[in-house]
């Protein structure tokens, strides 16, 4: 008589499904990115994201942890595009910063596929304040501090903190509440009226 198998413990993925984990983990992902932008962060269960991905709840528990877990893991995914700002920054002179920023970060939000899921993630930090605590660490730790170590200046992070409510406060204005005139401008008008204020915020004395 042979000895039974072991069982597995609740939510302990099978041998199956680790070697399937990235295509696993990839589709959780992708469903919560749904499901947030869907619902936003109140709404959104761990339980409604496994059923979204097809997989046990007990499953992105293993995976990501708590619901705030899946919400920062989702989230730096879709933030990965503006964390190009910092390149931006570097990429060229101090005097023409604040256009090279404003272009860059309107053109994000310009995109279709870009703006969608920024779209759900400052809804969600504007309604909940544990995701607006996740997506104030992400922006502090991962884009700010990127762009104040790039500037020569004492107050360096105060300085990239006013350009980034600069250009997230049009962000809201624009494509969150839609307030005319500034939701149908065109973008190189927008362009042309906020970079030198970002220009100013980050290097003017």
């Amino acid at each position: 008589m042979t000895d039974a198998a072991p069982r597995r413990g609740r939510g302990r993925p099978t041998r199956t499904q680790t070697e399937a984990a990235p295509a696993t983990r990839d589709r959780i992902l992708e469903a919560a990115r749904e499901e947030f932008s869907e619902r936003g962060y109140e709404k959104t269960s761990v339980r409604g994201i496994a059923k979204a991905a097809g997989v046990d709840s007990a499953l992105v528990h293993h995976y990501f942890g708590t619901k705030e877990q899946v919400f920062e893991a989702a989230i730096e995914v879709a933030f990965a595009p503006a964390l190009g700002a910092s390149d931006a920054v570097e990429d060229g002179p101090l005097d023409t910063v604040g256009e090279r920023l404003t272009r860059f970060i309107l053109g994000i939000w310009e995109n279709p596929a870009t703006r969608t899921p920024l779209l759900a993630i400052l809804r969600s930090a504007v309604n909940n304040e544990t995701a607006a605590a996740v997506f104030r660490r992400l922006v502090a730790t991962q884009l700010l501090r990127r762009i104040a170590g790039q500037l020569d200046a004492p107050d360096a992070e105060l300085r990239a903190e006013l350009a980034a409510a600069q250009l997230v406060g049009i962000a809201m204005l624009r494509y969150v509440i839609k307030v005319e005139p500034l939701a149908s401008a065109d973008p190189e008008q927008i362009v042309a009226r906020v970079a030198p204020v970002v220009q100013g915020h980050l290097t003017a004395p």
